[in-house]
C-alpha cells in the first residue's frame, strides 16, 4: 500500500517550524535581504528546535528524525527564505550526514556531537574557481608528512564560508592519479576554522540569497591531522558523491516551498488587485499561471517523498533525488517569473516578495548539479549508458532501525 500522509509526528514538527519561522524569522527577512545580512541568531534557535541535528541520532546529540522529516524541515524553511534552507544543505545535509555514514567513532565524537547540537556549525567544500560540475577539475591538493597532511587550495561559492566552525574539503592526496584525473585519488578531509593557514571571505556581490552568507575559503599549508581523514584515502570522490545525494534532497524539498511561497503570493495579490472593474484573479492567463504553480508544488512535493522513502529504506536514489532536484528547482524559478508577472509592476518593487523569490531560486538551478547535467543524468538513465547498483546503501544507524 503506497501511504502518501504525513505521521502525526511529521506534521506536528512541520507545524512547529511553520510557526516558529513565521513567527521569528519572517518579519525580518525582508530588511536582512535588503541589508545583505546574515542572522547569525538563527542558528541558536534552529539548534534550540532540534533542527541542526535533525537526522543525526540521539546517541550522537541529534533528533533522530528520518529524510522525509529533513524534507518537510527544508520545505518550511524556504517557503520563509531560501537563506534558511541553505543552512539545513550544507550543515546537516552534506556534512553532518557525511560524517554520520563515514566518520569513525572518534570523529563522530569529536565533530559530529556538537554540529548535531548545534554549538559548532559546519559546511562543505568542493566547488572551487575553476571546478564546479568538473569535480575532477578541483586544484586543492593535501600532501602527506608523517601523521599529518598538508592542505592547500582555495573553495569558492561555499555556503556558510564565514560562519562555519567545521569544513568538509576535498583535495587530491595522489598527486600522480591527478594528472590522470582519476578520482581515485581525491581524499576528504575534516578542517577546522581554527587551524593555522587558514583564511575565509564573504562574496559582497551576489545577485540572491542575499540573507544568507556565501564566501570563500583559502588554505595554505594548513596543517590536517591524519585522523581527520574522513573515509580512506581515495574515498573522496564516493563521499562527496554520498552527500550530494543528501544536499540534493535538501535542495529539492526547499525548491517545492520556494513554489508554493510564489503559489501562495500570488493567489493573495491576485485576489486583492483590481483591473478592469474585477479581482485580475478573475483573468484566465492569470488563473494560468497560479494553476501552473499548484501543479508543480504537487509534483514536486511527490517527488521529494519518493526520493526520502527510499532513503528511508536505504536504498539508492541517486536518479530519484536528482529528478526532484531538478523538476522542483526549474519548477520554482517558473513560479518566481510567473509570481513576478502575476504582482505586474509591483513585482519588480522591493515591497513585495516577488522579486526576492525570483533572485532566490536561480541558485539552486546551478548549484549540486547543473540544470543541464540533471538533464544529461536523467537521459543517460533512460537511454541505458547510466545505472545505479542494486545493492542497499550504506546506512545511518538510526534508519536500520526504522527497517527492522
Amino acid at each position: 500500500m503506497i501511504d502518501f500522509d504525513l505521521t502525526e509526528e511529521q506534521r506536528l514538527l512541520e507545524q512547529s517550524v511553520r510557526e516558529w519561522a513565521a513567527r521569528e524569522v519572517a518579519p525580518k527577512v525582508h530588511d536582512l535581504d535588503r541589508e545583505h545580512r546574515f542572522d547569525r541568531g538563527i542558528l541558536p534557535q534552529m539548534a534550540d528546535l532540534g533542527l541542526l541535528g535533525c537526522s543525526v541520532p540521539a546517541e550522537y546529540g541529534g533528533s533522530g528524525m528520518d529524510y522525509i522529516s529533513l524534507g518537510v524541515i527544508s520545505e518550511e524553511l524556504e517557503y520563509v527564505d531560501t537563506s534558511l534552507r541553505v543552512i539545513m544543505s550544507v550543515h546537516a545535509g552534506l556534512n553532518c550526514l557525511s560524517l554520520l555514514t563515514w566518520g569513525s567513532e572518534d570523529q563522530k565524537r569529536r565533530y559530529l556531537v556538537p554540529q548535531a547540537q548545534g554549538r559548532k556549525i559546519a559546511t562543505y567544500g568542493l566547488t572551487e574557481p575553476a571546478a564546479g560540475s568538473d569535480v575532477r577539475g578541483i586544484q586543492t591538493v593535501a600532501v602527506k608528512k608523517g601523521d599529518r597532511y598538508l592542505l592547500s587550495g582555495e573553495k569558492m561559492w561555499i555556503s556558510l564560508a564565514d560562519v562555519a566552525d567545521n569544513f568538509l574539503v576535498f583535495a587530491w592526496s595522489d598527486l600522480d592519479k591527478k594528472k590522470q584525473r582519476d578520482p581515485s585519488g581525491i581524499s576528504a578531509f575534516i578542517v577546522e576554522r581554527a587551524f593555522k593557514g587558514f583564511s575565509s571571505g564573504t562574496l559582497k556581490e551576489k545577485w540572491g540569497i542575499l540573507a544568507g552568507n556565501t564566501g570563500f575559503f583559502k588554505m595554505d599549508d594548513v596543517e590536517v591531522p591524519a585522523d581527520n581523514l574522513l573515509g580512506r584515502p581515495g574515498e573522496g570522490f564516493k563521499i562527496a558523491m554520498f552527500a550530494l545525494d543528501q544536499g540534493r534532497f535538501t535542495v529539492a524539498a526547499g525548491a517545492t516551498g520556494l513554489i508554493r511561497a510564489c503559489r501562495d503570493a500570488s493567489v493573495r495579490y491576485a485576489k486583492e488587485r483590481k483591473a478592469f472593474g474585477v479581482e485580475i484573479a478573475q483573468h484566465q492567463l492569470v488563473k494560468e499561471m497560479i494553476a501552473q504553480m499548484e501543479s508543480d508544488y504537487q509534483a514536486a512535493r511527490l517527488l521529494w517523498l519518493r526520493a526520502g522513502y527510499l532513503k528511508n529504506h536505504g536504498r539508492r536514489n541517486t536518479r530519484e533525488t536528482g529528478l526532484a532536484k531538478w523538476f522542483a528547482t526549474v519548477a520554482s524559478e517558473r513560479a518566481a517569473g510567473d509570481c513576478v508577472q502575476v504582482h505586474g509592476a509591483n513585482g519588480y518593487s522591493d515591497e513585495y516578495p516577488a522579486g526576492r523569490f525570483y533572485r532566490n531560486c536561480k541558485g539552486a538551478v546551478i548549484y549540486e548539479g547543473t540544470r543541464e547535467i540533471h538533464k544529461l543524468m536523467q537521459a543517460d538513465y533512460v537511454l541505458g549508458y547510466r545505472a545505479d547498483k542494486a545493492t542497499r546503501c550504506e546506512l545511518p544507524p538510526y534508519q536500520e532501525k526504522v527497517n527492522q
